[in-house]
């Protein structure tokens, strides 16, 4: 995570490797993880760039695992740090 301090909206990368599974799993973690984000926005302070890299339990693990997982490491933030 990195606040850059610009008045933006907050941006999301994700990095899902071939360990996780076949594309069709990939592709499933991909949009799960993108909606839990869409639902997490308001929360993320403008201008910060998260990077989520899915491991391979991800394959398996159910939308609200995800959720609980991104909330999690959301909760880390605060508006005035900058962290990388």
């Amino acid at each position: 995570m990195l606040s850059t301090g610009e008045s933006r909206a907050a941006r999301f990368g994700f990095i899902i490797s071939k360990q996780v599974g076949t594309a069709v799993v990939r592709n499933t973690v991909r949009r799960r993880l993108k909606a839990v984000c869409a639902e997490a926005l308001p929360r993320v302070p403008q201008g910060t760039d998260v990077v989520i890299r899915a491991l391979p339990a991800s394959a398996t693990a159910s939308i609200g695992e995800l959720r609980a997982d991104v909330h999690r490491c959301l909760g880390r933030l605060a508006p005035t740090e900058v962290t990388s």
